[in-house]
């Protein structure tokens, strides 16, 4: 197994974020790699030697590649042991926040995805009015989860997976103007998130491929 310095191939924005959410909270060093999805960057015979499904993220660590955010985020935690412990050592919480995680990753994510694609199809305004109602629907169901779940965080007091994967789906939210305050719960969530220097260390804007649409 090889402990070289981890190399993340990602992208400034998308599911990316959550993998260098984890890194951050795990205090985990890693060499940045851009794959600039707009460009096709992806599809090089580089890249697809690393990731033959021409999706980003990749980790590479301890002489893996691994891909898909949720299992890269698993390895980390059940690799890097120390806190914070990313998926909480009771069942129920457990299986708490890996529900907050999959209603964004399986549910809002793949799609709007979709949505985007048909853009020229739908029209702006009915493109516009379905990706909204996509994300109201994820933020009012984990609305329901941690109004009984949440302390400073979702799942308590502690960054668990569910925070991870709810930062950038709020990011979305506010780019889609989105009024958060009709989530009472996930709003004091998402200020103490906001505070915190991992969330902005991570962020879009402040990444070395970082472009303003």
């Amino acid at each position: 197994m090889s402990f070289n310095k981890p190399i993340l191939w990602n992208f400034y924005r998308g599911a990316s974020w959550r993998v260098r959410l984890a890194l951050a909270f795990k205090k985990i060093d890693y060499e940045y790699r851009s794959v600039n999805i707009d460009k096709g960057e992806q599809f090089t015979k580089e890249y697809e030697a690393i990731n033959p499904n021409n999706e980003i993220p990749t980790l590479q660590i301890d002489g893996y590649n691994l891909t898909q955010t949720m299992p890269i985020i698993e390895y980390l935690d059940e690799t890097r042991s120390f806190e914070p412990k990313l998926l909480p050592s009771d069942s129920y919480k457990r299986c708490k926040a890996r529900s907050i995680a999959e209603i964004i990753n399986s549910g809002m994510q793949p799609y709007q995805k979709i949505v985007k694609r048909l853009g020229k199809e739908l029209g702006e305004q009915e493109k516009t009015k379905r990706l909204e109602l996509s994300t109201k629907k994820a933020l009012k169901a984990i609305e329901s989860i941690v109004a009984e779940t949440s302390g400073k965080y979702c799942i308590g007091d502690g960054i668990t997976i569910a925070d991870i994967f709810l930062v950038p789906a709020v990011h979305t939210a506010r780019l889609q103007e989105i009024n958060l305050n009709e989530y009472p719960c996930l709003s004091k969530i998402i200020d103490n998130l906001d505070k915190l220097p991992e969330v902005n260390q991570t962020h879009p804007k402040n990444q070395v491929d970082y472009q303003q649409s």
